[in-house]
């Protein structure tokens, strides 16, 4: 009977050694619930894009990426903008910028999307924009992190 004991302790044990190893060798970083925010160092064209995610319970469960110009303002409001670029670029930046942010969300800490013909700078910025507010969740720091 004591065999039969120790047996079950020792497959118990190797269960829970074996359970913690891939548990381990599959994780992720964790990250702290929050919201979290990276801009670009520098105007390009007049405008600095930046990305703010939440992330809950180890979740990015919204972003917002885009770009302002000195003022402000939104460049996925800029009709005008809009109207010039779409027919050149085949895009405009209200539409590839919730294509990357769906990406985001998809992939969750991927950080690497499809670049969107047209907005390939964009994307580019964004996936450097994405490593950064992803440091920032990791450390549960909320300041803003500059990106060059």
């Amino acid at each position: 009977m004591k065999h039969l004991y120790r047996r079950a302790a020792v497959v118990l044990l190797a269960g829970i050694i074996v359970a913690g190893m891939l548990t381990g060798c599959g994780s992720t970083k964790r990250y702290k619930d929050g919201f979290y925010t990276a801009e670009m160092s520098e105007f390009s064209h007049g405008w600095e894009e930046y990305l703010i995610i939440q992330m809950k319970d180890n979740k990015i469960v919204s972003a917002e990426f885009n770009a302002r110009n000195e003022s402000g303002f939104i460049k996925a409001w800029d009709n005008a903008y809009m109207k010039n670029m779409m027919p050149k670029s085949g895009t405009y930046p209200n539409e590839y910028t919730r294509m990357y942010v769906q990406q985001l969300i998809d992939g969750q800490a991927d950080t690497k999307v499809d670049a969107i013909t047209g907005a390939t700078s964009s994307g580019k910025n964004f996936e450097k924009l994405v490593d950064a507010v992803l440091k920032q969740a990791a450390a549960g720091d909320s300041a803003t992190a500059v990106v060059e």
